[in-house]
């Protein structure tokens, strides 16, 4: 299974935030999402970075609440150039890419255009739906044998 299938299944919906809003906004869409990146977009289509939990909780760490303090920008702790994917990348490229950079979300990527955004939990579900499929097929070849 490729990327452009998990987007047709979950859809292509990206939530994006500018890079001027304010950390404390960011991390208000975060929960009001009930997700844990925010692609970091001016216009929907053109990426220009991703705001994660991970850039949160670090920026906390290095500089403790002052961080929500106002005048405080997306910009500023957002990972300016996140790891994307295309369309056509597998998910075993997928969970390649996840693992060896130790990210959680993937910007999709085509022409330079976003077109959707996969997250490991994408990833896993598709990892069990397939291997439930590879179960189901061989009982029923042990079935058959039978």
């Amino acid at each position: 299974m490729k990327a452009r299938e998990i987007l047709t299944k979950k859809g292509h919906r990206v939530v994006t935030i500018s890079r001027d809003a304010s950390i404390e906004t960011a991390i208000h869409r975060l929960a009001l999402e009930r997700i844990g990146a925010l692609v970091v977009s001016e216009d929907g289509q053109r990426l220009e970075g991703i705001i994660s939990e991970r850039d949160i909780i670090r920026a906390l760490a290095e500089e403790g609440p002052a961080i929500l303090g106002p005048g405080r920008k997306v910009a500023e702790i957002m990972t300016a150039a996140p790891y994307t994917c295309s369309p056509e990348d597998t998910v075993k490229e997928l969970m390649d890419r996840m693992t060896r950079y130790r990210v959680r979300h993937l910007p999709v990527v085509e022409q330079g255009r976003l077109v959707g955004i996969v997250s490991i939990g994408d990833v896993v579900k598709n990892r069990l739906e397939e291997m439930e499929l590879e179960a189901n097929v061989l009982r029923d070849v042990v079935l058959a044998r039978h």
